[in-house]
């Protein structure tokens, strides 16, 4: 009896409905400057209509690998601030979400590079707009990477400062927004996640000087967005904050990073790193893993 009981709970049971999150942010959220871009892009909704896959895309995917249930939407815009979204799509992104993702423009603002106001105020009513539809939702800001291009020439606002700087810097402001706010719920640690895959070993620290033996480069040729591994790391720093999951566990055979041309222990020394960041909040420096055996691919689910 108790077997027929079981199993009409699961034929009759219905399903867990699927979280709505938005992704509000630029090229940096939309991949710009690698295959990341239009990956998977169908498998989102870009609010713009822009035809953008992206980190969303990316986050779509490891959600479906961990058994989640994510409709994932995002409204991008190249170069553009968290204001400049508030006062220009406020009607396509006033509405009740479960979760939302507000990534700043990399320098905070674009004409006083490293002034936080427009990000505390930007980020203070998207907080309001945003509990007003649904009191229950939470909210994260990414904590963009350090810029080679702003640390390492001479005119950049970051100039002979150690290339973790910067990101250390939008970290505190992103904070700030946080404590003032008291409506957002995390700060999303991407800028670290990129310090410690340096501190690992893992990626080279200065592109402008070539990249070591060994190790893989973070950016895009602009030394400014990320290559693909840069926005794989980004999309896993995202997932871990966000669900809680352990991104480790989505192990060597992630579908996207072999999608993307990423190996398999490249994948998993990224997921280590976002773990860390996310989950942990330290960087352990060491980049090891075991390296995965060499087994025939399965295809994808």
């Amino acid at each position: 009896m108790w077997r027929l009981v079981a199993l009409a709970t699961l034929l009759f049971a219905e399903p867990a409905s699927a979280k709505a999150i938005l992704f509000v942010g630029n090229s940096f959220t939309f991949g710009a400057g690698s295959p990341v871009m239009t990956w998977n892009m169908k498998s989102v909704t870009d609010l713009n209509r822009d035809g953008v896959g992206g980190v969303p895309a990316l986050f779509k995917r490891f959600a479906t690998e961990s058994g989640l249930r994510f409709d994932v939407s995002l409204e991008t815009s190249a170069g553009r601030s968290l204001d400049w979204h508030l006062h220009n799509r406020r009607t396509l992104l006033d509405r009740s979400w479960d979760y939302v993702v507000l990534q700043e423009y990399s320098t905070l603002d674009p004409d006083r590079p490293g002034d936080p106001a427009k990000l505390l105020s930007a980020s203070r009513q998207f907080a309001a707009m945003f509990h007003a539809r649904n009191p229950n939702v939470k909210i994260g800001l990414v904590a963009t990477w350090s810029r080679p291009d702003q640390t390492f020439p001479h005119e950049g606002h970051w100039a002979g400062k150690p290339i973790e700087r910067m990101a250390l810097d939008i970290r505190r402001a992103d904070d700030r927004a946080l404590q003032a706010s008291g409506k957002i719920d995390w700060v999303i640690p991407v800028g670290q996640a990129f310090n410690c895959a340096i501190a690992s070993g893992i990626a080279d620290a200065n592109p402008y000087d070539g990249i070591e033996l060994g190790k893989i480069d973070l950016w895009a040729d602009d030394h400014y967005h990320a290559s693909t591994p840069g926005y794989y790391l980004e999309a896993l720093t995202v997932f871990a904050r966000v669900t809680g999951r352990d991104p480790r566990k989505l192990g060597p055979r992630e579908s996207a990073a072999r999608e993307l041309g990423l190996s398999s222990y490249l994948a998993m020394r990224l997921q280590r790193v976002a773990y860390e960041l996310a989950l942990v909040g330290r960087c352990s420096r060491s980049g090891r893993v075991s390296k995965p055996r060499q087994t025939r691919a399965r295809p994808l689910p």
